[in-house]
């Protein structure tokens, strides 16, 4: 890539992640039409496209299929230690950064959620791509 369409891809993530980041904390105070799945599992999509995104944006010569890839390891990885309870984690996981970061239930669903998180990723990375050249 060329550093007019690193620059070009750069604009166009920050201004992705712009977009995302409000719609991730607002699917956690949503309240209407089916808010129990908006709160516990769309945002799982949103937390994951917005990972992929940043770090793609922090190094854009990485392959974006290994970046989804890693982010929905992590991401799985955080996911378990949901299932760890202690003072620290019960503390962090008392504030709403705390909660939207980490979480604070496990529940296996949420992977499918990850992954569509990843998928779109990969996606919307290409279609970037493809608008800064």
């Amino acid at each position: 890539m060329k550093y007019r369409q690193y620059l070009k891809i750069r604009i166009f993530l920050f201004i992705s992640m712009l977009i995302i980041v409000p719609l991730g904390f607002f699917s956690k105070i949503y309240s209407g039409i089916a808010d129990l799945w908006v709160h516990n599992s769309l945002g799982g999509v949103f937390y994951v496209l917005f990972w992929c995104l940043f770090v793609y944006f922090l190094f854009p010569g990485i392959s974006f299929i290994k970046i989804s890839i890693y982010v929905f390891i992590i991401t799985s990885s955080i996911e378990f230690t949901q299932l760890i309870k202690t003072p620290l984690l019960n503390q962090i996981r008392s504030t709403f950064i705390g909660q939207s970061l980490i979480g604070t239930t496990f529940n296996s669903a949420d992977f499918i959620y990850y992954f569509t998180g990843a998928f779109i990723a990969v996606i919307w990375i290409k279609l970037l791509r493809h608008a800064s050249r």
